[in-house]
């Protein structure tokens, strides 16, 4: 027999947003998504392994950074803004010319070989040079983060110009090309297996032609 008594009717219970809440830091996010991305390839990580090294769900990751390729872009875009950053403080005017390029290949290799017991490289060019060939906007990311790069250079060059540390016939401009080819052949080079004594020795000599 039913209660006779009626129940006040149950309040419905506010709905609860689905996925995890906004509780994660999204530069340490990208960062786990980076060394994924730069193990792995674009292609060889799985929208699973992100998740777990980023310590988020599918619906959070999408929330936070869009779908896979998004966040692979974000990535990119964060590792080319450092570089850029650590290539300005490195090639600063009151460093000299030759001090300055060293400390760019030394910032490099440190960064290529973090992993000593995998060097992976750079990040930019290890991930981005396969991608680029069937996706515009991965080849728009690599040339622009590599336009980037050179520019660092070719304004302290053209800087060192100006203040006599080069010869008033250089062309900063052809140097800045050169000094870039020797980062990203170290890159690659680092990843192929190349023992970071001998890259450490090739740098100091692009140096010293560089300068001369």
């Amino acid at each position: 027999m039913s209660d006779p008594v009626q129940k006040e009717p149950r309040r419905a219970e506010p709905r609860r947003a689905r996925g995890r809440p906004r509780t994660y830091d999204p530069d340490t996010a990208l960062a786990r998504a980076t060394r994924s991305f730069w193990r792995a390839g674009f292609s060889g990580t799985s929208l699973d392994a992100l998740c777990e090294a980023m310590d988020m769900n599918r619906p959070s990751l999408y929330g936070a950074f869009g779908d896979k390729r998004d966040l692979y872009l974000t990535a990119l875009e964060r590792y080319v803004a450092g570089a850029r950053a650590g290539m300005t403080d490195a090639l600063a005017p009151e460093r000299p010319l030759a001090a300055g390029l060293a400390r760019v290949y030394e910032l490099a290799l440190a960064l290529y070989f973090a992993d000593a017991k995998a060097p992976l490289g750079c990040f930019l060019i290890g991930t981005a040079a396969t991608e680029a060939a069937r996706d515009a906007g991965v080849r728009d990311a690599l040339g622009g983060g590599l336009g980037e790069l050179t520019l660092c250079f070719e304004r302290r060059l053209r800087a060192a110009k100006k203040s006599g540390e080069l010869d008033a016939s250089a062309d900063p401009k052809l140097l800045a090309d050169m000094a870039s080819a020797v980062l990203f052949s170290i890159a690659l080079r680092a990843r192929a297996g190349h023992p970071r004594a001998q890259l450490a020795k090739f740098a100091r000599q692009a140096v010293k032609t560089l300068v001369g």
